[in-house]
């Protein structure tokens, strides 16, 4: 009988010993495996707004006009250039004056303003500041006819809003007829400032 009971307590322990190395194992495959990683990358750039008025010839804004009595009529040739890589929502411009008088702050019998492009350059003519333009290309209506002072203007039909394209803009000044007396030997000075707005957002 002593025989049977050691016989039976290896087997036990036998029995124990084989768990344990299980568990060992069981262990050892919670810990380990196979691994990989990868990666990517990504440039961004940023696009360039750029709007820009010609200078000289290409931007006769900065010409004065003097003695200019009701009849008369100022005409000024500009060029916008989008010079930048994208395209924009809009265009719109703000005139101001400084110094500043009845001729741009009386909206009916002061300076009235209109803007039409041509598809090609203006062709001038005159001796300065008394410049005449024609267009030998097709004329488009920018903006109509109204007081001199305004803000955040539209303007329409411009090439301008495609990135690299250009317009070619004659801006025409008229005193009205019906400026009485009171606006003789007034002086103001007008500003132009061209307002550009960057295109919708999108996905890139």
């Amino acid at each position: 009988m002593g025989l049977n009971l050691k016989s039976t307590s290896s087997k036990v322990l036998a029995s124990a010993a084989l768990l344990a190395a299980a568990a060992g194992v069981a262990g050892m495959g919670t810990y380990g495996g196979f691994t990989t990683s990868t990666s990517a990358s990504a440039a961004v750039n940023s696009g360039t707004v750029n709007l820009a008025v010609g200078s000289g010839a290409s931007n006769r804004l900065s010409v004065a006009a003097a003695g200019a009595v009701p009849g008369d009529s100022i005409q000024r040739a500009v060029t916008l250039n989008n010079g930048g890589d994208q395209n924009l929502a809009s265009i719109t411009l703000t005139t101001t004056a400084s110094p500043s008088s009845k001729l741009d702050t009386d909206a009916v019998n002061g300076l009235q303003m209109k803007i039409d492009g041509c598809s090609v350059p203006w062709t001038e003519a005159g001796t300065s500041p008394s410049f005449t333009y024609t267009c030998s290309g097709t004329t488009s209506a920018v903006l109509a006819s109204r007081a001199v002072t305004g803000s955040s203007l539209a303007l329409t039909g411009l090439a301008s809003l495609t990135a690299t394209k250009t317009d070619y803009l004659r801006v025409a000044l008229t005193v009205p007829q019906t400026a009485d007396n009171t606006f003789q030997g007034l002086n103001s000075t007008m500003g132009f400032s061209f307002d550009a707005i960057q295109r919708g957002a999108g996905n890139k």
